[in-house]
């Protein structure tokens, strides 16, 4: 039992969602002692979900492996490739069954408040016992709720995007990988056009504020106008890539950092929300439309300087017409803005 503990208290000693997963599979492994154990997410889009490893461990290894979040989706396997995770998730209930190589597969539903977003997979040369599979369920629980007070305190309660006070720290984290990032290989774009993995890893920060919000809630109140940006944040998550990360900055203000191949890969993804929200039919509303500035994440950059730059582009579409997607960059060679003096992280955080 104090083996146990001792896991758990390591497991809940984390506020990073990747170390928390490779966490959770090493004290299964030490507890259980499988073949192997692993954390797969369902991720994609609805048609061509793909399976995401999160984390995985086999008896003899060391670290834990895992796809990079930045992977392009076609290169994971397809969620019908393995039905019986999928049958896991539909049933929201524990699956075990003989494999035909040997051994037992054991399959665990892990679920967001929300939904059901993957399954734990435990393989091992033996039937799991009752006491286990009731052991891993608890653990599992306790993962659970720990998720679910990072989101509590991570993501905004409106639209479930990521909060303000959490923009800094992956803001860092991102700035942290640009400098190895020369040594990577190109993949091919996409067929669908869609952004796919950079040959040399780079990010861009979009700023999206909605126009004319101010009028919106004056003219149908500010229920409405809650429903309009609970609206434009679904907008968002299907206009981005699964690990693109969304934030709400508060009001209609609205953040994307993203990892790209170019500016006009990042262009390209700004302009697709830009079109969706202009087609789509808001209920009572109608139609609304955004203004969005954008710039590259610089190594030397701190979060506010990035910030300023892409809200600088925002003010810029907004006073020229509103309902488009400018670009920082583009604006300073064309004459139309002056470049900004680097700005102290302290000044917007």
């Amino acid at each position: 039992m104090s083996e146990v503990v001792d896991h758990l208290a390591e497991l809940t000693g984390f506020r990073d969602r990747d170390v928390m997963d490779v966490t959770l599979v090493s004290a299964l492994r030490d507890l259980l002692e499988p073949r192997s154990v692993a954390i797969f997410r369902c991720i994609g889009e609805a048609g061509a979900e793909r399976w995401l490893t999160r984390a995985r461990l086999n008896a003899g290894d060391a670290v834990a492996t895992a796809d990079p979040l930045w992977m392009e989706p076609a290169r994971l396997p397809l969620v019908q490739d393995f039905p019986q995770r999928l049958e896991c998730m539909r049933s929201r209930a524990v699956l075990q069954m003989p494999q035909a190589t040997g051994g037992w597969l054991c399959l665990f539903p892990i679920a967001t408040e929300r939904e059901v977003v993957g399954v734990l997979e435990i393989v091992s040369a033996n039937r799991l016992k009752s006491t286990d599979q009731r052991m891993v369920g608890s653990v599992l629980r306790i993962y659970h709720n720990f998720q679910g007070l990072l989101d509590y305190s991570e993501r905004d309660t409106l639209t479930g995007l990521l909060n303000r006070k959490t923009f800094e720290e992956s803001f860092l984290k991102a700035l942290g990988e640009l400098p190895a990032a020369a040594a990577a290989h190109a993949t091919p774009l996409a067929e669908d056009g869609r952004r796919h993995e950079a040959a040399s890893p780079r990010y861009f920060l979009g700023v999206i504020d909605i126009d004319h919000f101010k009028s919106v809630n004056d003219r149908f109140g500010h229920l409405i106008g809650d429903e309009v940006l609970l609206l434009l944040s679904r907008l968002m998550r299907s206009s981005f890539r699964f690990h693109d990360l969304l934030y709400r900055f508060g009001g209609e203000e609205f953040v994307v950092l993203m990892r790209c191949e170019d500016e006009a890969d990042a262009a390209h993804a700004f302009e697709r929300l830009r079109q969706n929200t202009e087609n789509y039919q808001f209920p009572q509303v109608g139609r609304i439309t955004v203004s969005v500035g954008f710039t590259q994440v610089r190594v030397d950059d701190s979060p506010a300087a990035a910030f300023e730059r892409a809200d600088k582009a925002v003010y810029h579409a907004k006073d020229h017409g509103r309902n488009q997607v400018r670009s920082h960059a583009l604006l300073v060679s064309a004459g139309q803005m002056t470049e900004l003096k680097q700005a102290n992280a302290v000044e917007l955080f």
